[in-house]
């Protein structure tokens, strides 16, 4: 597992070791430790388990999926329900009291050590901006399952179709603004340049010549100053995360400085999370998302700072 704190996991993981991070090929094996704890019963209030499908409409039905099948003892995250439903934009965090309250109902504490991991195909897709809402609220025991539910399948772990009915806890949120760019932020920051910029969008995306998918309104194109490391790259063939050599190996190539303040950004404030993982598996804990992404800048900042590629010209 990616272990905050604690590196990525191999087989035999335990929570207070630091063993060094796999990648390549040989990612496999790094679920046993969860499923050594499913097995053993220590899923509760000390170890809570979470599922953070989401997959485009009409697609695959995340849900649906996880009533079907999932880890023993999981619960489902449903990002659409934990965001800010009142912003214009996609993806914003929801408040302090809002994020406290949908996670204490997930039977989740200040105490407990929460594993997430989604179904995507990649092997992580949602999972890592989980992962980044527990952290930007002051939570510090959180994992993700490397591999995701894919290759905890096809390592043969246990599956459930029983839904899990956690009792519900308290989580008390602290909002960390450190991990957490505002639009404000980001436009000051094009003339101070303090921090770099990172966007984790497939190239031609980022580029502006191909569309942003299930978009209305919505031109591609990107950040003026803004860096691309697309965050699919981040990942073996086999859905594992790749190695901290690999992945700093990986900034270097793209001129980031990984000792200097980096913000990463997106679409909609989700892959940017993969960034933030990566860079924190190279010892870098300090990433900041800036939450609006593409998605906010495109619908706010002034066009000179929207560079696109596309032949409309209309970013």
């Amino acid at each position: 597992m990616v272990q905050a704190g604690r590196g990525v996991a191999g087989p035999g993981f335990e929570p207070r070791t630091s063993p060094a991070g796999r990648g390549g090929s040989q990612g496999g094996g790094e679920g046993e430790w969860l499923a050594e704890s499913v097995r053993a019963g220590k899923l509760g209030p000390s170890l809570r388990v979470l599922d953070a499908s989401w997959y485009s409409p009409g697609t695959r039905d995340a849900r649906q999926e996880y009533l079907e099948r999932h880890v023993p003892g999981a619960s489902f995250f449903d990002i659409e329900e934990c965001k800010d439903k009142s912003s214009p934009y996609e993806m914003m965090l929801p408040s302090e009291a809002g994020f406290a309250d949908y996670v204490g109902h997930l039977g989740i504490s200040n105490d407990t050590h929460v594993v997430v991991y989604d179904g995507d195909h990649l092997g992580s897709f949602y999972a890592p901006r989980v992962w980044w809402m527990f952290r930007v609220f002051g939570h510090r025991t959180v994992s993700v399952l490397n591999g995701g539910f894919r290759n905890w399948l096809k390592e043969g772990h246990p599956v459930t179709s029983e839904p899990s009915r956690p009792e519900p806890a308290v989580f008390k949120a602290t909002l960390d603004r450190s991990l957490l760019k505002t639009y404000e932020q980001v436009l000051e920051n094009l003339e101070s340049k303090r921090f770099q910029l990172v966007d984790s969008r497939a190239q031609g995306r980022y580029l502006g010549t191909q569309p942003e998918p299930d978009a209305v309104g919505l031109d591609s194109g990107h950040i003026r100053g803004a860096v691309n490391m697309p965050f699919m790259d981040f990942l073996t063939e086999d859905g594992f995360e790749k190695s901290p050599e690999m992945i700093r190996a990986m900034f270097e190539a793209k001129k980031v400085d990984l000792a200097k303040p980096l913000i990463a950004t997106c679409r909609k404030g989700v892959t940017a999370c993969h960034i933030a993982l990566a860079a924190y598996l190279c010892g870098k804990p300090d990433v900041a998302v800036y939450d609006g992404s593409w998605f906010e800048w495109f619908h706010r900042a002034p066009p000179e700072t929207r560079v696109s590629q596309s032949k409309d010209g209309k970013a």
